[in-house]
């Protein structure tokens, strides 16, 4: 079994918010692979990343992706890194990927300053335009479609998900 769908993209697209009002529309489960590291880990994703280190969260974001992946029901949403992972990408082959998109100027102003988001601890809006140039390709590369968030409630943005999606 497969996901209903698989949510993608960078920091402050919406795939939690957006990922769960979704699962909620459709009447499935929501799963979001940060917090199934989180569970794994026993901590939350910052302290993993003081404690362990960035290298190690990746390897425990490629077994949760992976773990997700072959759970196979509901939305779930990966974390805005999980697309770096050449692994990763191949095992989102098959499925249906949307990227959420989402500009610069709308990611700061639904991130902030980054609160909880250590890649974003130094410097958050510089450290968001870096992401977003660098894994907006990857997304891409991934997604079956492309939903742009840009000025637009959740709801809206669940809306055009649901019309995309079989029913």
């Amino acid at each position: 079994m497969a996901p209903v769908v698989v949510l993608v993209g960078a920091p402050g697209c919406g795939k939690t918010t957006v990922g769960r009002a979704l699962a909620a529309t459709l009447g499935v489960e929501f799963r979001d692979t940060d917090i199934d590291i989180e569970q794994m880990a026993g901590k939350p994703i910052p302290e993993i990343f003081i404690d362990e280190g960035e290298a190690h969260f990746r390897t425990l974001e490629r077994a949760a992706v992976a773990a997700a992946l072959a759970a196979g029901t509901g939305v779930l949403a990966l974390g805005g890194g999980a697309v770096l992972a050449e692994e990763t990408r191949a095992a989102l082959i098959g499925h249906r990927v949307v990227h959420l998109s989402v500009e610069l100027p709308d990611a700061v102003k639904r991130v902030g300053l980054g609160a909880g988001r250590p890649l974003l601890a130094i410097n958050p809006r510089a450290t968001l335009k870096h992401l977003l140039d660098q894994r907006r390709p990857l997304y891409a590369e991934v997604a079956t479609e492309t939903v742009i968030t840009d000025g637009r409630t959740p709801a809206e943005v669940v809306a055009e998900l649901t019309a995309l999606l079989p029913r």
